[in-house]
């Protein structure tokens, strides 16, 4: 099966599958009721209808509306849901996001996992559209990274989609990205980036290649060597990055890296790099307040 949504399709994304989507509900699920909601079961009639919706206590991007959809189609085929708002919406204290129909018991087993998605998401989302906003004017773009919440990545890049930043390689399998550690491991640039080459030919893997430097002679052992797809300059000040870039003068793309915030990443656009990844995006995001109410 292939990509799921809107956002899979004009941005490539392949990790957004129908079937991972399920497959990640369904174990967040077995996490959260285990062998049952008892307390629904203990207090509400089997046959109890309801409706709730889902009200906005913040201010920011949503995100997770298509999330919550399939949760409460996971959880109970028949709930109605009618969602309000869509996914990169601009959302206000008040705001109503969706409404829920059916039996009370599956409106209240759904109603965590729906808000846990949805608020980290909407969290992020924010703050992805935030930082977007910082690059006005340059031709820079956001990229997200692997520091995410393990079992929890598929719903956080998906986020940095829908805030309008553009996702990096979503795991180890998808892209090789020769990092410090590799690099001095490996022995040093070169032989790191040709030991990568040689695999990939005895593989028969296509992966683009990425390589980290950390100064201005690395980045010339890069150029020298060549075979890569981009290179990475990591925790270089303004200055050193506009050098770079300049040295580096189109042969590959440019990632600048490392410690970057929203106090900084106007200048850091402004020397030129073509990317610009962002770690807070996923790993220190404050979660948006949104909350499911029986009405």
């Amino acid at each position: 099966m292939g990509c799921f949504c809107y956002f899979c399709t004009v941005q490539n994304t392949p990790y957004l599958t129908s079937e991972a989507l399920v497959d990640f509900i369904r174990t967040a699920l077995r996490e959260d009721v285990g062998d049952g909601d008892h307390s629904s079961l203990a207090s509400i009639p089997a046959d109890a209808r309801n409706r709730a919706r889902l009200l906005v206590k913040d201010e920011g991007v949503l995100a997770g509306v298509e999330l919550a959809l399939l949760i409460f189609k996971e959880v109970d085929p028949e709930l109605q849901v009618e969602p309000l708002l869509a996914d990169g919406a601009r959302i206000k204290h008040g705001d109503v996001v969706l409404t829920v129909e059916g039996r009370a018991q599956s409106i209240l087993t759904a109603e965590r996992l729906v808000l846990n998605c949805m608020q980290r998401m909407s969290g992020i989302a924010t703050h992805t559209a935030h930082l977007n906003s910082l690059l006005a004017g340059t031709k820079a773009r956001l990229l997200d990274t692997r520091k995410t919440t393990p079992n929890f990545r598929i719903c956080e890049k998906w986020a940095v989609l829908i805030g309008g930043g553009v996702n990096h390689r979503y795991g180890l399998f998808d892209m090789i990205i020769l990092k410090d550690n590799h690099v001095d491991y490996a022995g040093g640039i070169r032989q790191a980036i040709e030991a990568t080459q040689a695999y990939l030919a005895r593989t028969g893997r296509k992966l683009p290649i990425e390589i980290e430097t950390r100064t201005l002679a690395e980045v010339q052992q890069a150029l020298d060597t060549g075979g890569i797809d981009r290179i990475m300059l990591d925790n270089m000040p303004p200055a050193q990055l506009r050098e770079a870039v300049q040295l580096i003068a189109g042969r590959f793309s440019t990632e600048a890296s490392g410690g970057i915030t929203e106090h900084t990443i106007a200048e850091v656009a402004a020397t030129g790099v073509d990317f610009i990844s962002v770690g807070a995006l996923t790993h220190s995001t404050k979660s948006l307040d949104l909350s499911l109410k029986a009405f």
